[in-house]
């Protein structure tokens, strides 16, 4: 398999720190690339501030804090995500803007939902010179993080978690931690449907990451904490575009649920499965929000749909912003062996916008 331009990059940085100062043809040989792809490799790196570049030398940078203690001056963090698109766009925005005012510069490194990768790409980042993480693990669902979780608690650096949480009492459970609190937005999304004079809403959700797991729980622990009764079992979505069959019996089962009167309105995790079964109601007859009220989870493209949706927005951005700060206090601050850890849930808010329609005359909650 040719080799990525990451993977070289990755390796030049763990020459030019084994030994302090090279040559840049030096690094080519050692490489054995061309002087042109090494110089070039070299001149990136250098703008990016992980490496000093002076006369045909580059060297590994000195970093010092002002007198006291290190400031976020000239710090690197590592940065793992899932991926650069959709819900972890902001994310990797908000670390971005905190890593800029604190004066750090951000690695990136994508797993693509590939959670076998997640510890090479990491060590990826130590190597292009991460002296902390931001993580967001690969991970589909609980199998994921028991199979390839335990890593994490074992870093050189200092490490805080991104959008995932850990089993009570584990190794990871000792890690700082900034998440959304799904459970609180799906809280928000029951209320506002039921404060409208709706019935208790169905679920449609997938149950392909850990935020489509965490709205499933977040529906069952909302059901008992507004003491109401679910119409109907959760409703299993899928995308249409990978499954086509699968979305169809969501869209069939939902539509039975409105068409007979057991539910006039609906929780949809995500955006685009909400955007895409509106459309579908539609060509079957029903009609939003006339026959059916509706909120979308995650509020990523909802208020681009035709009836622009109500959509539970979480924090995403904030989280970013956030655990990075979080992690530049964590390289900055004197080392004190007795400061705790910390766990940090921000709540989602409610956008309202025309998919819940107007409060249905006669019923309040």
């Amino acid at each position: 398999m040719r080799e990525s331009a990451a993977e070289r990059h990755d390796r030049l940085l763990a020459l030019v720190r084994e030994r302090g100062t090279a040559r840049v043809s030096e690094l080519a040989d050692r490489l054995g690339v061309s002087p042109v792809t090494a110089r070039r490799d070299v001149e990136a790196l250098a703008a990016q501030g992980l490496l000093d570049r002076v006369h045909g030398q580059v060297s590994w940078p000195e970093r010092q804090g002002a007198a006291g203690g290190r400031t976020g001056e000239g710090l690197v963090l590592g940065l793992l995500a899932p991926s650069a698109t959709y819900y972890f766009a902001e994310v990797i925005r908000g670390a971005h803007e905190a890593a800029a005012r604190a004066g750090a510069r951000l690695v990136l490194r994508i797993s693509d939902y590939r959670p076998e990768d997640d510890r090479a790409r990491t060590e990826g980042l130590l190597t292009a010179g991460a002296e902390g993480v931001l993580v967001a693990p690969g991970w589909r669902g609980p199998e994921d993080r028991l199979a390839y979780g335990d890593w994490l608690a074992e870093l050189p650096v200092p490490a805080v978690l991104l959008e995932r949480s850990a089993d009570p009492g584990s190794s990871l459970d000792s890690l700082d931690r900034v998440v959304s609190d799904h459970g609180h937005g799906v809280l928000l999304a029951l209320r506002h449907l039921l404060g409208l004079g709706h019935g208790t809403p169905l679920l449609v959700a997938r149950g392909d990451s850990p935020t489509a797991l965490a709205v499933r729980t977040g529906y069952a622990e909302a059901l008992v904490a507004l003491d109401v009764t679910a119409p109907g079992p959760v409703i299993d979505s899928v995308p249409a575009d990978q499954d086509p069959e699968g979305f169809e019996r969501a869209v069939r089962t939902l539509h039975e649920a409105v068409t007979s009167g057991r539910a006039t309105a609906a929780l949809v995790h995500n955006d685009v499965d909400a955007i895409q079964i509106v459309q579908r109601l539609a060509e079957l007859g029903v009609r939003v929000p006339q026959d059916l009220a509706l909120i979308a989870y995650d509020d990523e493209v909802a208020a681009l749909a035709d009836t622009p949706l109500t959509a539970v927005a979480p924090p995403k951005r904030q989280v970013g912003r956030h655990a990075t700060e979080l992690l530049v206090e964590r390289l900055t601050e004197a080392q004190d062996e007795e400061a705790p850890r910390r766990h940090l849930s921000l709540l989602p808010r409610l956008r309202v916008r025309a998919s819940c329609g107007a409060p249905r005359p006669g019923r309040a909650f």
